[in-house]
């Protein structure tokens, strides 16, 4: 929602009193100094005491190395911001005078010219002072933080009556203590892909406003769809702080040009804050072209804007865009099934929701700049995603990353800000949440992007599978505290706030099955029932039989290392081993990178160069082939089950993989690395997510086809199927189907044939010594790209040799051409540009062709010259 508020400063009213508002920014330059005075220094607004220090050489990186570590002292220390400054109007003039914070990192008292003006404790809310008596012409402010850690440790100890695990994160994590007694992002006292980074400051806007008369304080609003009368209405919300004595009189005009749709409304306005709601009819007569997510058709907007004409002329104009659309949770009987459903329609049109989970960008959240969420979101829509889900142990994100996604159709999954842990249910903590919620929901409810709220991220999860290991006569307790903030709390303000689309308690749950049995389900991963959570690094991920059928998978995934590119940025040479206490340190997984090597030992060789530099290039590369093969297995899994039941299993809805983006250089479930570049698996996702696909698998050596479409028109298409051997760039043997019906928006069988079968047929082929390729088109256009399976893990191949592959550069506009040619049959093509921002049109590729042609997308200026000194090419065999 893209808000401008035009405070029209027009006429004046009574003695010469000013009949409108001034607003005064206090973003810039503060003062930040330590709990003992000594260390002060300057500090921007909106940022921390981190990014400040490091602006000034005060730190280094704070991702340099061991600096999550040794730069501890900064968020154990209680800061002080502050800052003098002056008014520039006549404050005597205004009858109400607020100090507004839009959020505070994390706990503070404030202080206006020494005086107490406030406290903050929740970083997710928005803070509002009223100062009319304190403030003068000449001012001095001051926060004076605690240290989120003490004060964590602090609130715990203050809850005497029983514990609320979990205390402290696995000590892998290298973590805080406590983080779910203080409402901030939960995983900057770590988690187990990110640092400790507990920061402390001003992260928003904050500035002064100052009016006469009437105040308009937010403006919001929702499209609702009538089914009834099928028409479009929109619900307005606007709230005043009336200061005037009298009731303030005001016409409202509310118009939508290219809708067609102005209405008036004549509203009066009693002292004190005041709600007032309005209720828009859009014009029947208009077709209202509707918001639809990335795949399915256009993001249309419509321009809105609002006036607000009040008694001593005082004006107010709010313009918006809105968007309509409605969203729907089906959860019903499916015939051969037990269990219920679980997927979402959008405008009445069921859609498989393809995408991944989002993390904070960064632990310093000023330095997540438009430039950044743009680089990533941008990365989402180019591999044919459609969904992000906000994880629950972030943050809410601005309002530009909402805006991004709305343009993008990039449909959100938004969690609150409640993450694998149990939480205090004291009345100033639900107080705390209640206005969190409040304001978060009211911020965020007019984004068509966002389909769903979720109450938190596997607490239902946690307290069932009793993680914590509760006592059995205590577990009532936790289950009442459960019920409490999420349901009597959290939902009951959602559904008063919003009545525009659904809310799940938690993710996973069972939907309304875990709704039916009290909230918290026996077993809140049961395959038939709502959405599952999966994660298995130990069996053979190439065996799709280990992944659950279920109705809809929010979260799975396989970690791998970054880029060396990535690494090199935050380390030194002795930290460039596999077994270095570096890399140690910088996995927070338990085991996660014995985990890596065992997974890709299954099907891979591990590298053997004596050389450790190169032993360790190899390995950053294999962990990346192991994650982009492990989770294309088990998505192309999830899509090829959506239209079927097999043993009361199956309709799979939803695929989100753990997990997007990365908050620092480190290995993770990520398929961007910190800052943006694309992971092996963020290209293999731009194919198991294309919206037509060849699926291919093996079950008890029965090779079959399924051909996969999230298009809106049925399509005539040809499969064609190929076999090459290992050792020969021509294709040994190929077979085309018939011209066939592909329906839209199903998963069905196309093709299958005994792997025996298909081995004679192609020349007395074998496992180990073939490979088998296939693709969809029509009129031999090509309408998917080709996909393949391995008959044999990699590490069996017979025939594959070492190949050589060239590439000539050359210069299209501003795309670069990459025309490559290889000397034998090559899997896993990895082109690597260094530290060159952008990305290629395919990577990681199986090259059965001699010669292939790749573009370069430069994400900032570049040359021929530098991408040919960048530029490395390797694959597979090149790490034996």
């Amino acid at each position: 929602m893209r808000l401008c508020l035009l405070l029209l400063l027009l006429a004046l009213c009574g003695a010469g009193i000013p009949a409108a508002a001034r607003s005064l920014s206090l973003r810039g330059s503060w003062r930040i100094r330590s709990g003992n005075g000594s260390l002060e220094l300057p500090g921007e607004v909106p940022g921390c005491v981190h990014s400040a220090l490091l602006q000034r050489s005060l730190i280094q990186d704070p991702y340099y190395r061991f600096n999550d570590l040794n730069y501890r002292w900064i968020s154990l220390d209680n800061w002080t911001y502050s800052k003098e400054f002056k008014i520039p109007f006549d404050i005597s003039q205004w009858q109400k005078v607020n100090l507004i914070f839009e959020s505070v990192d994390t706990v503070a008292e404030v202080l206006l010219n020494n005086v107490s003006i406030g406290k903050t404790n929740n970083m997710f809310k928005r803070y509002s002072f009223d100062i009319t008596g304190v403030v003068k012409a000449v001012n001095f402010l001051e926060l004076r933080f605690q240290s989120p850690v003490l004060y964590a440790a602090q609130q715990s100890r203050a809850h005497t009556l029983y514990q609320v695990p979990p205390n402290c994160p696995p000590s892998v994590q290298k973590g805080e203590c406590h983080v779910n007694f203080i409402r901030k992002e939960q995983c900057s006292f770590s988690w187990d892909w990110g640092p400790a980074f507990p920061t402390q400051g001003i992260w928003k806007d904050v500035r002064i406003e100052a009016y006469n008369i009437c105040h308009l304080n937010y403006f919001t609003f929702s499209p609702l769809y009538d089914n009834h009368a099928q028409e479009w209405n929109l619900e307005i919300e606007s709230s005043f702080d009336v200061v005037s004595s009298k009731p303030v009189s005001a016409q409202v005009i509310v118009e939508i040009p290219k809708l067609q749709t102005q209405q008036t409304y004549s509203i009066e306005l009693q002292p004190g804050k005041r709600i007032v709601e309005l209720f828009v009819k859009i014009n029947k007569n208009i077709t209202v072209e509707t918001w639809w997510p990335h795949g399915h058709g256009n993001q249309t907007g419509y321009n809105m804007t609002i006036l607000f004409k009040l008694d001593k002329d005082l004006n107010f104009k709010k313009s918006a865009k809105v968007y309509f659309r409605t969203v729907e949770l089906i959860e019903e009987p499916i015939e051969g099934s037990p269990g219920l459903s679980f997927y979402f329609k959008i405008n009445g049109f069921p859609i498989f929701l393809k995408g991944s989970n989002w993390i904070p960008a960064d632990s310093f959240q000023d330095r997540v700049n438009s430039e950044l969420l743009r680089l990533l979101l941008q990365s989402v829509v180019d591999v044919n995603m459609n969904t992000l889900r906000v994880w629950g142990g972030g943050i809410y994100e601005q309002d530009e990353f909402y805006e991004l996604c709305d343009d993008l159709g990039i449909m959100v999954w938004q969690d609150f800000m409640f993450a694998c842990a149990l939480y205090p249910t004291d009345r100033d903590f639900m107080d705390s949440v209640r206005m969190e919620v409040t304001y978060q929901v009211r911020r965020l409810k007019s984004h068509p992007s966002i389909i769903t709220w979720s109450g938190n991220n596997e607490n239902e999860a946690a307290l069932m599978m009793n993680w914590y290991h509760i006592d059995v006569s205590h577990m009532g307790t936790y289950i009442k505290d459960y019920v409490k903030l999420y349901v009597k709390n959290i939902r009951k303000v959602v559904l008063a706030e919003d009545k525009t689309r659904p809310f799940i308690t938690s993710s996973p749950t069972n939907g309304a099955e875990s709704i039916a049995e009290g909230w918290l389900s026996a077993n809140p991963y049961n395959t038939k029932f709502g959405d599952i959570h999966f994660y298995d690094y130990i069996s053979d991920c190439w065996d799709w039989n280990i992944f659950p059928k279920a109705r809809f998978a929010s979260e799975y995934g396989y970690q791998s290392w970054p880029s060396f590119s990535t690494l090199e940025k935050v380390s030194t040479k002795e930290d460039w081993s596999y077994k270095s206490r570096f890399s140690l340190h910088r996995q927070h997984h338990e085991n996660g990178n014995d985990q890596m090597l065992l997974q890709a030992g299954l099907h891979f060789k591990l590298p053997q160069s004596p050389d450790p530099l190169r032993s360790f290039k190899d390995t950053i590369y294999l962990t990346q082939v192991m994650q982009a093969q492990c989770v294309k297995t088990e998505t192309e899994f999830y899509r090829r089950s959506r239209s079927e039941i097999v043993n009361g299993e199956g309709h799979t809805m939803g695929a989100l993989y753990w997990q997007l983006n990365d908050i620092w250089q480190a290995p993770s479930w990520a398929s961007l690395e910190y800052g943006g570049k694309w992971k092996m698996l963020h290209y293999f996702a731009r194919h198991f997510f294309a919206p037509l696909l060849p699926v291919g698998f093996e079950n008890q050596s029965m090779f079959f086809i399924y051909g996969v479409s999230d298009l809106r028109l049925d399509c005539n298409v040809t499969l064609t199927v190929r076999v090459h051997t290992w050792h020969s760039l021509e294709p040994l043997c190929s077979r085309a189907t018939k011209h066939f019906v592909m329906k839209a928006g199903e998963a069905v069988l196309l093709y299958q044939e005994r792997v025996p079968e298909l081995l004679r047929r192609c020349g007395n082929c074998t496992r180990q010594s073939c490979v088998v390729s296939f693709y969809l088109s029509t009129d031999s256009k090509l309408l998917s790209s080709a996909n393949y399976h391995f008959l044999s893990s990699l590490k069996e191949a017979v025939g594959l040799q070492k190949a050589h592959i060239t590439a000539i550069i050359s210069q299209q506009e501003d795309t670069f051409v990459f025309d490559l040619e290889t000397s034998a049959v090559a899997p896993f093509v990895w082109l690597d540009v260094g530290n060159v921002p952008g990305r290629f049109s395919d990577n990681g590729f199986l090259m059965t062709e001699k010669t292939r042609t790749v573009f370069f997308y430069p994400w900032k200026p570049t040359s021929k010259s530098e991408l040919e000194q960048s530029f490395r090419v390797s694959s597979l065999t090149d790490i034996y």
